[in-house]
């Protein structure tokens, strides 16, 4: 049987405040996004600066605490697997979307960042 991996490690802020909703069957699940910045210089010495923006995915009790803990601006770390999802649009277009499915978010602060 083949050993395989998917595993995300990100630090970033979120750009909006987290929103929560439960499924039919009462599972919390906390939708948001967060930005991860790149900076470099070129060979001759120009700044350069990108960012990658995340949907990331947390359910149940990592969900709760994403609502009362997150809040647009926080920085943080997460790990979890990548997850593709697909799915029909009322036009018929077929649309897909990788979110981050999170198993563990940690709030960086100026204190944990020193250490």
């Amino acid at each position: 049987m083949a050993r395989d991996l998917n595993k995300v490690q990100l630090t970033g802020r979120l750009g909006a405040d987290p929103t929560l909703r439960r499924t039919a069957h009462g599972s919390a699940i906390s939708t948001f996004r967060i930005a991860t910045n790149r900076s470099w210089r070129s060979s001759a010495g120009v700044a350069h600066e990108e960012t990658e923006w995340f949907y990331v995915v947390a359910w149940d009790q990592l969900a709760d605490l994403c609502q009362r803990s997150l809040a647009k601006g926080t920085h943080i770390y997460i790990e979890g697997r990548l997850k593709t999802r697909q799915w029909a649009e009322a036009d018929g277009h077929q649309r897909s979307t990788t979110e981050v499915i999170a198993s563990e978010i940690i709030l960086l602060t100026e204190q944990n960042l020193a250490v």
